[in-house]
């Protein structure tokens, strides 16, 4: 029975986590939501009645030393794990200011390989079923608006597709969710084709109901940009913003 499966979700302040939360809890589950920003998240919590289904804990992704700690004292083994943890700099600020890079790299790619191997390498967990990470179309291909930003996704990307290959003798399933524009607080005063924008909440329900294929591409526009972007000749890549 969902009831008794638990699902923990890092980054659980973003908005495609938060969506996630609700539907994941509309359809039985108990939720353990992990964030930096604790106060932002209970007030989310409390605003949709979901103090019986959904416990808050803190958890600082930057803070290497501090994940295994977090881990032990989880108060139940997950049987299904959300890396949504994420940020942004613009790729001026990112070639001239090597700290919004690094943070980028941090989060994106390091924090995430180092609570995610602690947890895909626990021998005492049997309950782990899923490890889903969130990434995105500016990892596909390296393109000079947003290289920096993107090579951390590319990063984060070959670590999931090596941990689906390292996990499979124990039935456990890696995805990796590859999207395009989503309407969210990081993308907030950026120009975006309104086109393309995706809803966190349509996001959200793709990770909820993933099978077991490694790529999820939501929105059929973004799945042709994704396969067009991948078969894509260096020289028309180039031309690219």
């Amino acid at each position: 029975m969902n009831q008794n499966k638990i699902i923990l979700i890092l980054g659980a302040n973003s908005d495609v986590a938060k969506q996630c939360i609700l539907q994941y809890v509309a359809k039985g589950f108990s939720i353990i939501a992990a964030s930096r920003n604790t106060h932002s998240l209970e007030s989310f919590i409390q605003k949709n009645n979901l103090n019986s289904k959904v416990s808050v804990l803190s958890f600082d992704v930057e803070d290497f030393d501090s994940h295994q700690k977090f881990y032990n004292q989880l108060p139940t083994k997950p049987h299904i794990v959300i890396y949504a943890a994420g940020f942004l700099v613009d790729n001026e600020k990112a070639l001239s200011d090597f700290k919004g890079a690094q943070q980028m790299m941090t989060v994106n790619y390091m924090g995430a390989v180092s609570i995610l191997n602690i947890i895909a390498m626990d021998e005492s967990n049997k309950n782990l079923e899923r490890i889903t990470g969130l990434s995105s179309l500016s990892g596909v291909r390296g393109r000079k608006s947003n290289f920096v930003y993107g090579s951390t996704k590319a990063a984060f990307t070959t670590y999931l597709a090596g941990l689906r290959q390292e996990l499979v003798p124990k039935n456990i399933i890696v995805n990796v969710l590859i999207s395009g524009y989503i309407n969210t607080k990081i993308n907030a005063g950026l120009e975006l084709n309104k086109n393309l924008l995706m809803e966190p909440d349509y996001v959200a329900k793709h990770i909820v109901n993933a099978g077991n294929s490694f790529t999820i591409v939501p929105n059929f526009k973004w799945k042709i940009i994704y396969f067009i972007l991948k078969i894509l000749p260096e020289s028309l890549v180039a031309q690219l913003p």
